[in-house]
């Protein structure tokens, strides 16, 4: 998700969080690179006149002029490659986040409300015995588990500990009879080792969810459909 951005040149921006790095660093490479330029440009040049130094008395030494010259052409390499490492860095930070949208993987959880109820009479709330109906897929849409194919809702304790994170804190507040999307990131499901064989490590994993009780009310015609828009 992104974050509210500022830099000392009152640059701001909502960016993802690889961004953020990227271009708090990019306009200051950016100006290591002109004043590389500048440095080897001006003293290339007064090395080779006596212009340039309206300060320095025209009876300066040449050799100390060449040992000026020599420090402030190793400054301005040094800075140089500074500029260099620094565009390269905003470029790999750009790649990744790219790769990573185009994936479909998510650094936090969202909440997609699909469907939602008329009336809300009966809402989930941590410590309640809720049922719910769901289809967990991967990113690539190939689907690793499904209740409306057992044709039996899972019931559990909200808030709990019973089930991942991303179901204690995605069905907070839901309504019988309503339907959500979670998109759940790796650290709010089953991590770096995922739950093999269907699920790899570092998945994000996408439910669709229905709401079909709470403490044992639910609602008519609500939930069991497999076929259903989620």
């Amino acid at each position: 998700m992104g974050s509210n951005l500022k830099l000392p040149i009152h640059f701001h921006v909502n960016l993802p969080m690889n961004f953020e790095f990227g271009f708090t660093i990019f306009p200051y490479s950016l100006l290591l690179c002109i004043f590389y330029l500048y440095l080897q440009d001006n003293f290339h040049h007064n090395i080779q006149t006596d212009r340039g130094y309206p300060h320095v008395k025209s009876t300066l030494l040449k050799v100390e002029r060449v040992h000026a010259y020599t420090v402030m052409k190793k400054l301005a390499n040094v800075i140089q490659i500074s500029a260099i490492t620094g565009i390269s860095i905003l470029v790999l930070l750009i790649a990744a986040t790219l790769v990573s949208a185009k994936s479909g993987d998510v650094t936090e959880l969202q909440i997609g409300v699909k469907h939602r109820p008329a009336s809300c009479e009966i809402q989930a709330h941590k410590g309640d015995k809720i049922k719910v109906h769901y289809r967990g897929k991967l990113t690539d849409g190939s689907v690793f588990d499904s209740s409306f194919k057992r044709g039996t809702p899972f019931d559990f304790e909200l808030g709990s500990g019973q089930v991942i994170k991303g179901w204690d804190q995605g069905l907070l507040g839901m309504c019988v009879g309503e339907k959500r999307k979670l998109k759940i990131p790796a650290k709010m499901g089953y991590g770096d080792r995922g739950s093999p064989p269907k699920i790899p490590g570092g998945a994000t994993l996408i439910f669709d969810t229905e709401l079909i009780a709470v403490n044992g009310k639910g609602a008519a015609g609500v939930g069991g459909d497999d076929n259903s828009e989620l």
